[in-house]
C-alpha cells in the first residue's frame, strides 16, 4: 500500500466516517450500513477501497464479517507528517 493510496482513501467523507465508526471497536459490515443512507453496495465498495490502502482489516466469523481498524498504517502516515513538518519548534 503506497502512501498516495491511503491519501486518497482517506480524502472521502464517507470513508473518514467509517474509519470514525471504527474506531470504537470492530463491526459488522451490518453495522456499518446501518449508520449511512446509502445501499449496501456502495458502503461495500468504501470498506474495499479502505480495505485496499491497508486501512482496514476483515476477518471472518461463521457468515459474519468484521472490519477493524489497521493501526499499523496510520502511526506510518502520522511519522511521514511529523518527518515532513519537521520540529516545528526549530522554525519559530
Amino acid at each position: 500500500m503506497g502512501m498516495s493510496e491511503t491519501l486518497k482513501a482517506i480524502s472521502d467523507p464517507v470513508r473518514r466516517e467509517i474509519l470514525n465508526l471504527l474506531k470504537d471497536g470492530k463491526k459488522t459490515a451490518g453495522e456499518i450500513v446501518e449508520q449511512f443512507n446509502l445501499t449496501g453496495a456502495t458502503v461495500s465498495h468504501h470498506l474495499a477501497t479502505l480495505r485496499k490502502a491497508g486501512l482496514i482489516v476483515e476477518t471472518k466469523y461463521k457468515q459474519f464479517i468484521y472490519y477493524e481498524l489497521n493501526i499499523s498504517v496510520f502511526e506510518e502516515v502520522l511519522i511521514w507528517i511529523k518527518e515532513l513538518g519537521g520540529d516545528l519548534n526549530e522554525k519559530n
